[in-house]
């Protein structure tokens, strides 16, 4: 049985550059997996340092702040707005292109150093919208915030001034530096943690995302120079081309709104369920962003160009096909993800957090987040690639309305669920936002966009089948392993190895026996790149 590509239905259509998606989402994953794994030794490093205590809760709600801001100033708009225009003058000239950079560098120069200066005079008052619920526990958990946020402001210069030189390679198509500065970030407390906490503690955190968020912006801004484009300013407020992007991200800056009330919402009901909850939380949230980074970012964003230049060009049937190869890889290599997190969850929080002051009762804790939160994954990795299809088609009104309706639901469920299960309540909560969210951009795109062919659809249930018969492999294989390994971290790392390796294997039979596309793609490139 051979699942059918979109080509098949689409014979007189020019088929879209396959391989070059899966190699530019190829180095943006190796970028994305050396990223996920240095940021992994990184929350190694502060479970072992600090385990999950208040002090990491504190740590947690500073680092939040130069992070929203970065994504309200930034993030939101370099898939949105930034990409898509830059992408679309760097078609036209080398010059005009240089132009358009320049007046970006000036304007972002000038609002970031006022926002750096605002940050340091309003730390408290944001600490306390933050972390109000620590003063009941730990008022010097509060202090220790406002502290902390302080330290961290600058971040939010380098954090964002290196996002838009981001959107600058990505428009050229180069993807190498970006996957390698977004890896180098975090290794800034890897490094000055250890050096550092017998000196200042915990803000030795601090430093370490101060260091790596400076290296970060230091290796875009040299790869966008080796691109031929000079780091001048060029004050130019009027610029057409800033007006396009402002006109762009207008609607996702009023969802970006919403959602700092939910995020800020979550945080004040997180920290007023224990000092621990919100450290719990952030482990939990590690292991399931790995695979979203991995995975759908990378391919969302390597697909973004190219759906934003066959929009321009017109060629609807190579945008439909390109979005759908898409949509298969993303969901062929999430559900194993997910899968193996699911049943080997417990596991792995052991191999990787608990040491040091990090207890088996957090594992628990841990995991039983987890559980919860890859419900939300498998939504929001479908949903990356949803959003960034209609930002290729200049369309930033529908995913941000999307996004403001789907933050009501994070409120009603947080607000009905935090009292009888406290900070699982906000996991729920956080699970049915997203599964919200992704269920209506589908129906819009098959309003605006039209169906995705037979070929997306069949290979999804094809997925799904083979999905099922990973994780009763990988079930049985840890239920043979009870009783029967030792215990600590040998016995964890030998269920993950076995009983992770044998559902992997069985997945990918299962993929190749039904012909999957996609599959035959990534095991193409995979002996491509093996010696001979």
């Amino acid at each position: 049985m051979r699942v059918p590509d979109e080509e098949d239905e689409e014979k007189e259509a020019a088929p879209p550059p396959a391989r070059g998606l899966a190699r530019s989402a190829g180095v943006l994953a190796i970028g994305n997996l050396a990223s996920r794994v240095l940021g992994l030794l990184r929350e190694i490093v502060i479970a072992a340092l600090f385990g999950a205590t208040g002090q990491v809760s504190a740590f947690r709600v500073a680092a939040q702040v130069p992070t929203l801001l970065y994504d309200f100033l930034v993030g939101g708009m370099l898939s949105a707005a930034l990409v898509p225009v830059l992408s679309d003058y760097a078609r036209r000239s080398r010059q005009a292109f240089a132009q358009v950079v320049g007046a970006l560098i000036a304007l972002f120069v000038v609002v970031l150093t006022l926002l750096v200066i605002a940050l340091e005079i309003v730390a408290p008052a944001l600490a306390m919208l933050l972390a109000g619920g620590f003063s009941a526990a730990d008022p010097a958990l509060l202090t220790l915030t406002t502290q902390l946020i302080r330290w961290l402001a600058p971040v939010v210069w380098f954090l964002s001034l290196a996002g838009v030189l981001m959107a600058v390679l990505y428009a050229l198509q180069r993807f190498t530096f970006p996957a390698i500065a977004t890896a180098v970030f975090n290794l800034g407390i890897v490094l000055a943690a250890p050096l550092l906490t017998p000196i200042i503690g915990i803000f030795s955190l601090a430093v370490g995302l101060l260091l790596g968020s400076l290296t970060q912006l230091m290796l875009m801004a040299a790869d966008v120079r080796r691109a031929g484009i000079p780091l001048a300013l060029n004050v130019q407020w009027r610029h057409p081309a800033l007006r396009r992007i402002l006109w762009l991200y207008l609607p996702i800056a009023a969802g970006l709104i919403v959602s700092l009330f939910q995020v800020g919402l979550d945080r004040r009901l997180a920290s007023g369920t224990g000092a621990q909850s919100i450290a719990w939380m952030a482990n939990a949230t590690t292991l399931q962003q790995m695979p979203l980074g991995l995975i759908s970012v990378a391919i969302s964003l390597a697909a973004l160009p190219r759906l934003s230049q066959f929009y321009a060009a017109g060629d609807e049937s190579a945008y439909r096909q390109t979005l759908g190869r898409g949509l298969r890889m993303v969901w062929m290599l999430i559900l194993p993800a997910s899968i193996l997190l699911w049943v080997l969850g417990a596991p792995m929080t052991q191999l990787l957090f608990e040491r040091g002051a990090f207890t088996p009762a957090d594992t628990l804790q841990v995991v039983r987040a987890l559980n919860i939160y890859l419900l939300g994954m498998l939504f929001a990795a479908v949903d990356f690639p949803l959003n960034f299809a209609f930002y290729a088609r200049f369309n930033t009104w529908l995913p941000a309305l999307v996004g403001v309706v789907s933050v009501g639901v994070y409120v009603v469920a947080a607000l009905a669920l935090v009292q009888p299960l406290g900070y699982l309540g906000l996991v729920w909560a956080d699970t049915a936002k997203q599964a919200g969210h992704a269920a209506i951009m589908v129906l819009l795109l098959w309003r605006v966009v039209g169906r995705l062919r037979a070929g997306t659809l069949a290979g999804f249930a094809v997925i799904a089948l083979a999905g099922g018969a990973m994780a009763a492999v990988t079930y049985a294989t840890t239920t043979l392993l009870v009783g029967r390994l030792p215990v600590g971290a040998p016995g964890a790392l030998a269920s993950v190895v076995v009983a992770g390796g044998m559902g992997i294997i069985a997945y990918a039979a299962m993929l190749m026996v039904f012909r999957l596309p996609e599959a035959q793609t990534l095991a193409s490139a995979i002996r491509a790149r093996l010696p001979r």
